[in-house]
């Protein structure tokens, strides 16, 4: 890869995305630009030859490939400070929720080519679910580097830009929607005296065994749901009680208080 790849900002989601760059060569290390407002996490990154700037003009007038991972609320600042830069000849990636293509160019002030994405924390496992969606004016050719780039830990899907609000609750937010029914499960067994530890190996075996045979056995999520649910057996109890609790409904609706939140940031 001949493109250069600049980092504004090196918190968890950054530093998952370019130790997958590092970890599989896609790209030397000195032509990865990095800086953030705590130098001392850009130390490690030093250490293995990437480049590191001294503030965000830096890193923006360097690199082909710019990536904004700061916090939502701080992109308006970061993205006005960069206005004064020619960069029509550049690529803008915005990883933070409710972040539109057209919030960047407004705040750059310049009709750049943006690639909006939302990935999620696994990518720190490099078992990332990345959605992406690239501006209107990007061909497949400019899009791919991006693509690449998040492709090297984990699932990548891309979508137009009037989902991306909505998918936040489908892969962005929704890694803590899981961790929250295993802590539930966790603190059952606790409640029954089970040890704890021997219980969360058993529930993490599987969330990872039953994402397998979503994926994998060739059935629908219905048709898999009822093949553990045998008449009058102990699953279909349990499926009874989610479904007088409108467990189903719950999670929609918190989905859709996630959709909401995104479309408050985004304005």
């Amino acid at each position: 890869m001949n493109k250069k790849f600049g980092f504004i900002g090196v918190g968890n989601m950054a530093t998952a995305i370019i130790s997958g760059m590092l970890l599989n060569s896609f790209v030397e290390p000195e032509n990865i630009y990095i800086c953030d407002h705590d130098s001392a996490k850009c130390l490690d990154f030093k250490n293995q030859g990437v480049t590191v700037c001294d503030d965000a003009e830096s890193v923006t007038k360097s690199s082909d490939i710019v990536v904004v991972a700061v916090k939502p609320q701080n992109y308006a600042e970061v993205l006005s400070g960069l206005s004064d830069i020619d960069c029509c000849d550049k690529i803008f990636v915005s990883i933070a929720a409710g972040i539109s293509i057209d919030f960047v160019r407004s705040k750059l002030n310049q009709n750049v080519k943006v690639v909006r994405v939302m990935p999620n924390t696994p990518l720190l496992l490099s078992k990332g679910a990345t959605a992406i969606c690239p501006s209107a004016d990007m061909s497949n050719e400019e899009a791919k580097p991006v693509k690449d780039m998040f492709s090297l830990s984990g699932v990548v899907e891309e979508f137009t830009e009037d989902h991306m609000n909505e998918i936040i609750a489908v892969n962005g937010s929704s890694p803590a929607f899981f961790y929250l029914f295993a802590k539930a499960m966790a603190d059952y067994a606790d409640e029954c005296s089970i040890d704890r530890e021997k219980a969360v190996n058993l529930i993490c075996a599987t969330f990872e065994g039953a994402a397998a045979m979503i994926k994998n056995s060739g059935d629908d999520i219905d048709t898999l749901i009822k093949k553990v649910s045998s008449p009058g057996g102990t699953t279909l109890e349990a499926l009874s009680s989610f479904s007088n609790n409108n467990f189903e409904d719950i999670i929609k609706e918190a989905m859709r208080a996630c959709t909401k939140r995104a479309d408050e940031l985004s304005k």
